[in-house]
C-alpha cells in the first residue's frame, strides 16, 4: 500500500500527524507523508488517519507491481 497526501485538498488540520507522527508530518502548515514512510499503509493507525482526514486528502492505494489479492 502506498500513501500520499494531496496538497491541493489538505487544509492543514494536522490530524494525520497527531494520529501517526511516525508516518505523517506537517510541512508549511499542511499534512505530508514523511519521506521513506510512503509504504506505511499496513498500520491500522494509518488507516484510521486516512478515514479520519477531514479534507479527505490522504490516499492509500496499491503500490505499483503489487499482485492482486
Amino acid at each position: 500500500m502506498r500513501l500520499s497526501v494531496d496538497p491541493e485538498r489538505c487544509y492543514g488540520s494536522g490530524d494525520c500527524a497527531y494520529r501517526v507522527p511516525s508516518v505523517f508530518t506537517v510541512v508549511d502548515g499542511y499534512g505530508a507523508v514523511i519521506p521513506g514512510r510512503e509504504d506505511g499503509g499496513g498500520d491500522p493507525r494509518v488507516r484510521e488517519a486516512v478515514e479520519g482526514c477531514p479534507s479527505r486528502a490522504i490516499t492509500l492505494a496499491e503500490a505499483p507491481g503489487t499482485p492482486a489479492g
